[in-house]
């Protein structure tokens, strides 16, 4: 069970999203949940005691992150001679956060960025969290309640999906020290393990077949990219009934090695398997 099945807030919400008529009385269950989910106190998803294990998601935060969006009205948000228009203000960070931001990189409120996140010209959305000394490169995109691990590389344009309906629905998680190179796309809950290198343009949904080709057989797996793996876009002959056509696919064709560091053993990998970044 969650260690925070005994929130008093959590009734209140769970009432609210079943009957939209309670939204007001939960108000201020919505907003603290929203605070605390800035604030890092909070969050959507958390590891688990053991590696193999799968992460806890706590639905009913999910709840309060739609919920947010029913209480507050759409307004004019100002940066300097810059004009937008949204229902939820975007992150306020300061030195004291110790994380630093390039115009016009932007994390919604209700998102948290750990000491030492680099965010360029990205976006973070509402429930995502990222971790220390992550990289999240150029016009890369954080969805809601993405969980994103320490030290992860977000190359430019990587774009991770967000999910928030149904709530309990795993949303993306991207473990300590992974790399997605550029343009990938990881959407649906789909879970990169610790460390995993993804090669340039691999598109990982739930239903994507991740090849393991490494073996005399192939090993057919999805929604999970086992640690340390290095994985290349690939694509699988499909009968259909006008003909066979090549469908994409993903490709595990080698593991990180242990002998070299995190940034080493990534050159290492990249060149070894001929894989773009």
């Amino acid at each position: 069970m969650s260690e925070f099945a005994q929130d008093p807030r959590r009734a209140a919400i769970e009432a609210a999203f079943a009957d939209r008529s309670l939204l007001s009385a939960a108000s201020d269950a919505v907003r603290s949940v929203l605070g605390d989910l800035d604030a890092g106190r909070l969050r959507v998803a958390r590891p688990p005691a053991e590696a193999d294990d799968d992460w806890i998601v706590d639905g009913w935060l999910q709840q309060a992150v739609v919920l947010a969006f029913g209480l507050f009205e759409v307004r004019a948000i100002e940066g300097g001679d810059l004009l937008w228009q949204d229902r939820l203000p975007p992150k306020r960070l300061t030195s004291e956060d110790r994380v630093r931001a390039v115009p016009p990189g932007v994390a919604r409120f209700g998102s948290h960025l750990e000491p030492g996140v680099v965010l360029m010209p990205g976006f973070v959305n509402i429930g995502a969290y990222v971790g220390a000394g992550t990289m999240i490169d150029t016009w890369a995109t954080v969805g809601s309640c993405a969980q994103i691990g320490r030290d992860v590389h977000l190359a430019g344009g990587v774009g991770i999906g967000g999910v928030l309906e149904p709530p309990g629905a795993r949303p993306v998680i991207v473990e300590d020290g992974a790399f997605l190179g550029s343009r990938c796309v990881v959407v649906e809950g789909v879970r990169i393990g610790r460390e995993a290198v993804l090669g340039a343009n691999v598109v990982l949904t739930a239903s994507t077949p991740i090849v393991d080709v490494t073996g005399p057989t192939e090993r057919v797996l999805k929604g999970y990219v086992p640690p340390r793996s290095v994985v290349i876009p690939g694509t699988r002959p499909k009968v259909f009934p006008a003909g066979t056509w090549h469908v994409p696919c993903a490709l595990i064709v080698g593991q990180r090695s242990e002998s070299t560091d995190r940034k080493t053993s990534l050159n290492a990998a990249l060149r070894g398997f001929d894989v773009q970044v």
